[in-house]
Parts: structure tokens; C-alpha cells; sequence
């Protein structure tokens, strides 16, 4: 696990997004964790809200996934959209499965996807759990994974990795960025979380989950993630030491201001 290595992004006209540098030296590779910057959107949803049915406009959504396309260097503003519902379904996507961002759309109910064709970008939406985008160069296989503190008890990151292992890929070749996400400084928790991570094992949660001082228990997901992403075999994991809850100008969170907020979004595509 390495901890850095993520630089910030915005092309011309495009919106403010995250990049993992070791992701970003692969021509064929579009990649991007978007932020809260360089949007249109207003009030709460400042200012690259990435969710309809939040009550920001519908014209504001679309104009975000379009700048948010530029800068992560999709070829085209179109994606395999993911239905999130905390749990550990990855499910293998093509083109048939990537729409334009409209109001109303359809997702299938997963927290995970992987793909091995071209021109298929992978998306899923974040406001402090765990993206986790995952790419192996030969042959090319790249997958998306959302985990949740109940995706993370899943171990939905070890599914995504069986999932491009089915394509083709090896372990080893794997490179894995962890984003930005809630870090244990604001994760705070009660029993529910720490009891349904526990069957992880002590490998995986040792100086990952330690009490706080007001008597609840700081989870460290993004390092329980990578953990559990390099007992899979993956050669490289990078995280991203950015805290979505703590860097209110930079990141949207629930943990912080619930409902009322945007969301974010990573995407990850074989050009």
C-alpha cells in the first residue's frame, strides 16, 4: 500500500478532478475521481453535483457529467451506470449497457463493475465511501468498486478482482486506486460497523479499527480496502489520503451534511 501519488486535474472547460498518477502514465487509461469543483450547480449542491433526484436542476446534472467527462478524458459523456445498494455484486458490463446521464435512468442494482471492452466507461457515485478503481495493462480488464463500511464486510474489492481474474487478468498485474474518501479522523462508529467487519479477520483489521476518544471506534476503510485489496494479490495499491468529511471546500459528505449535499463520482475507462 501507498499512500499519495494523486494529483488534481481540470482541462479546459472541464471540471476539477482527482487522478491517480500511476493510473494517469497508460495512454490507453481515462480515469478520475471527480471533487465538488468547477461545476454549475448552486446553493447546497455546489458546484459539480453528479446526482439527479437530489433537488438540483436536471440542466445542471448534465452540464456537470459533461465537464467531469472532459477532465477525466472519457471519449464519450456516456457510462455503465451502477444502482448502489451496499453490497458486494460486481457485475461485467459492455457497450450495450452505457447510456448518456439523463434524469430517470435505469442502473442495475450493483456496487461494482468490470469490463474488458473499449469505450465502456465504468461510473459510480460517492460522498465518503470507498471508490476503489482497479486496472490491469495485459491483457486490459478495468473495474469500479463502491465500498461501503458494508460493502468493505463484503469484501466487495476481493469480488472485483475474481470478476477480472474471469477476463483474464492476473493478480499481479493489477493496478488499484483507493480515493478520496471518509478517513478514520471523522469515520466514528458504533458496534454495528466494527461487529460486521470483524469476520475480516485481525490480518486485515490490525491498527485499522481503534477506540476514539469520546468512546466510539475509528475505522480506517480506505487502508482496510487496500489491505484486503493486497491480500487478493494486487501488485500496486494506491490510496488517496484525502478526507471527504474533513475537506468541506474540496469533497460533498453525508457524514457531514446528509441529505442536503451533491454527490461525486469515479470513472474508469479502456480507451
Amino acid at each position: 500500500m501507498i499512500i499519495g501519488g494523486f494529483s488534481d486535474f481540470a482541462a479546459h472547460g472541464g471540471a476539477v478532478v482527482v487522478k491517480c498518477d500511476r493510473l494517469s502514465e497508460f495512454s490507453g487509461l481515462a480515469h478520475g475521481f471527480s471533487t465538488r469543483l468547477g461545476g454549475v450547480s448552486g446553493a447546497e449542491f455546489s458546484s459539480l453535483n453528479l446526482s439527479f433526484g437530489r433537488g438540483d436542476g436536471d440542466e445542471n446534472v448534465v452540464q456537470n457529467f459533461s465537464r467531469f467527462a472532459l477532465s477525466a478524458g472519457l471519449s464519450k459523456n456516456a457510462y455503465a451506470f451502477t444502482n448502489q445498494i451496499h453490497r458486494d455484486c460486481v457485475r461485467k458490463v459492455g457497450s450495450a449497457d452505457v447510456f448518456a446521464p439523463a434524469p430517470g435512468y435505469t442502473a442495475p442494482d450493483c456496487d461494482g463493475l468490470v469490463t474488458a471492452e473499449a469505450g465502456v466507461p465504468l461510473l459510480g457515485k460517492n460522498a465518503d465511501c470507498v471508490p476503489v478503481l482497479l486496472y490491469c495493462p495485459k491483457p486490459r480488464v478495468c473495474a469500479f468498486a463502491h465500498a461501503g463500511w458494508r460493502g468493505t464486510a463484503m469484501a466487495i474489492v476481493k469480488n472485483a478482482v475474481l470478476e477480472m481474474e474471469k477476463l483474464g487478468a492476473a493478480p499481479a498485474d493489477i493496478i488499484a486506486a483507493v480515493g478520496p474518501s471518509i478517513s478514520p479522523c471523522c469515520f466514528l462508529t458504533h458496534s454495528d460497523v466494527t461487529d460486521a467487519l470483524l469476520p475480516l479477520g485481525q490480518e486485515i483489521l490490525r491498527d485499522r479499527i481503534l477506540p476514539s476518544a469520546d468512546g466510539r471506534t475509528a475505522v480506517d476503510l480506505k487502508a482496510i480496502n487496500a489491505a484486503l485489496l493486497e491480500q487478493a494479490g494486487v501488485g500496486e495499491v494506491w490510496v488517496c489520503p484525502d478526507c471527504t468529511c474533513c475537506m468541506e471546500d474540496k469533497y460533498y459528505s453525508h457524514r457531514r451534511n446528509g441529505p442536503a449535499r451533491g454527490s461525486m463520482a469515479a470513472v474508469i475507462q479502456l480507451l
